[in-house]
């Protein structure tokens, strides 16, 4: 989908998201001054995502598995002079527009939302909590929380690397080389089913683990498996 004179680029990386992805579109969608492409890059999917991205008004392009893979691939395959990189599964609150806005018109930066995860567990509350406290003193947000930045400045921290996971928290090390990570003041709820599937206090520290091996050099392959077998295994527990 493409809006002459609107700033941002939106890519999009999916994988069997055909049931949570019209919402994000129709989010989108609702925002054409400032969404000038949408692009849904398809990393392989087996269900019905790249067709109900297509019937949504998204441009679709074709991807092997791996999220920094399909993000790389949808910055390369846009023009407009800002990015958002978003995972497929992520819906924004009212008034996520308004300050998007007003971060476009302020000096170049890299900015985030807050994260708030789509289910009802008290316990998520803390979660959210410790992800801004994570966010604001040490600079970390992560893939889930979408990244708003200028093409220009991601270009200078080297563009998004080609790897199946920990793409994100990668990107973000380098950038904070570059510009200050700043919160844009609006919320990006994320699906909850990892959560309630796998636990809260478990996910969360299931996700920890993967943060430490990677910093301990456990190949991004050897751990985008242990990853998403594992959401296969909660898929069909389900």
């Amino acid at each position: 989908m493409a809006l002459s004179g609107s700033p941002i680029a939106v890519v999009i990386a999916a994988r069997n998201e055909a049931p949570r992805l019209p919402l994000l579109l129709a989010d989108l969608a609702a925002a054409p001054q400032l969404v000038g492409e949408i692009l849904v890059v398809d990393g392989a999917s087996d269900d019905a995502t790249a067709r109900v991205a297509a019937l949504a008004g998204a441009a679709v392009q074709a991807s092997s598995p791996g999220r920094g893979r399909q993000l790389a691939l949808g910055v390369a395959s846009t023009e407009s002079p800002w990015l958002l990189l978003l995972h497929a599964d992520a819906r924004f609150e009212p008034g996520w527009d308004r300050a998007v806005r007003v971060a476009l018109g302020l000096p170049d930066a890299a900015w985030y939302f807050d994260l708030a995860i789509a289910a009802a567990q008290p316990a998520l509350r803390l979660v959210e909590l410790a992800v801004a406290l994570r966010s604001r003193w040490r600079q970390l947000p992560y893939g889930d929380q979408g990244l708003l930045v200028p093409r220009r400045l991601l270009a200078r921290a080297g563009g998004v690397a080609l790897i199946p996971l920990m793409e994100d928290l990668e990107l973000v090390l380098r950038l904070r080389h570059f510009s200050q990570l700043r919160p844009l003041g609006a919320r990006l709820q994320v699906d909850g089913r990892r959560w309630q599937a796998l636990g809260v206090w478990q996910t969360a520290l299931a996700n920890a683990q993967l943060r430490r091996s990677w910093r301990r050099g456990i190949p991004p392959e050897a751990l985008a498996a242990r990853y998403y077998g594992s959401a296969v295994r909660e898929r069909r527990r389900g």
